[in-house]
C-alpha cells in the first residue's frame, strides 16, 4: 500500500492482516441504534481487509536448518498461504489488535489466527459448496 506522493509503502509482514475498522453504529434486532462508545466494550470487532502478508515463511524440506526466513535470497522462501484475501470483511477478537496511522487513515493489525469469521464476495457459483445459508 503506497503513500499519496508513491514514495513510501506500507508492507503487511507475515501472517498479519491490516484492516480498516467498521466504525459505523449498529443496529440492534429490536432497531435501537448503539453508539461508538457501546461498542467500544466488545470483544469482537469487524473491519475490510485491505491488505495481507504472505504468509507463515515454511523450512525447505530439502534444507537441514529451521529458520526459513535466513535464506539466501526471497524467491527460496516459501509460505503458507493465508486465508483472507484483500476486501474480505473479517469479524476479529479485538484484544489483539493494533491499532497504527497511515496517512490520516487509522487501520486495525491483527495477527491471522484473530480472525474468526470472513465475509467474501465471491463471483464464483456456490452451488457446487457443501455449506449453503
Amino acid at each position: 500500500m503506497r503513500n499519496k506522493n508513491g514514495d513510501k509503502e506500507l508492507i503487511v509482514i507475515g501472517d498479519r492482516v491490516l484492516l480498516i475498522p467498521d466504525d459505523s453504529e449498529q443496529r440492534t434486532e429490536v432497531g435501537l441504534y448503539l453508539p461508538q462508545t457501546v461498542l467500544e466494550k466488545e470483544q469482537v470487532r469487524a473491519g475490510r481487509v485491505v491488505a495481507v502478508g504472505p504468509g507463515i515463511p515454511l523450512p525447505d524440506p530439502g534444507s537441514s536448518f529451521d529458520e526459513p526466513w535466513k535464506a539466501s535470497s526471497h524467491e527460496d522462501l516459501r509460505f503458507l498461504p493465508m486465508q483472507v484475501e484483500e476486501g474480505d470483511y473479517a469479524l476479529y477478537l479485538k484484544k489483539a489488535a493494533v491499532e497504527i496511522r497511515w496517512e490520516d487513515k487509522t487501520y486495525q493489525l491483527i495477527p491471522q489466527s484473530a480472525i474468526l469469521v470472513v465475509i467474501r464476495d465471491s463471483e464464483d457459483d456456490l452451488d457446487d459448496s457443501p455449506l449453503h445459508f
